[in-house]
């Protein structure tokens, strides 16, 4: 639906141009989203809010065990950041966001172990940006292919 290549660590800045790259190419917003916890901040839970889109955003452990700084935020009752927590403890909810793993990960899987793709070739935000552009595409049109 949309692809994007940064370089900054954090994902925080990235949750709203993504939905505008999916609004662009699909004209409408997605009704639900899913992200980890990097993606958890209070302007993406307004984003989303402000977009109505469903929203299911980790807000506790980012990788390695170590807790993201937003899961400190969470602990403010009302905080959008917190009832994001008690959403994804609900019945239903949590498993909304489990199929991040299925749906989002098992992709990069995919393109790394099954296309081979390891590093980038080319140097410079710009050219990686475009070289990922073409992984993504590629791995979308074997995927047509297949179910066609």
């Amino acid at each position: 639906m949309a692809q994007t290549l940064t370089s900054p660590s954090s994902d925080q800045t990235q949750l709203a141009p993504l939905l505008d790259g999916i609004r662009a190419n699909l004209g409408t917003n997605p009704d639900e989203v899913s992200a980890d916890a990097g993606y958890c901040s209070d302007a993406n839970l307004r984003t989303i809010k402000r977009r109505r889109i469903e929203g299911y955003i980790a807000t506790g452990r980012q990788k390695h065990g170590t807790k993201s700084a937003t899961a400190k935020k969470a602990s403010r009752p009302g905080s959008l950041i917190a009832r994001m927590s008690t959403k994804l403890k609900r019945a239903g909810y949590r498993s909304r966001y489990r199929l991040r793993k299925q749906i989002v990960e098992a992709v990069f899987g995919q393109i790394k172990q099954a296309r081979g793709f390891r590093q980038f070739l080319l140097r410079g935000i710009e050219k990686v940006s475009a070289e990922w552009a073409l992984i993504c595409t590629a791995h979308n049109l074997v995927k047509l292919a297949r179910a066609a």
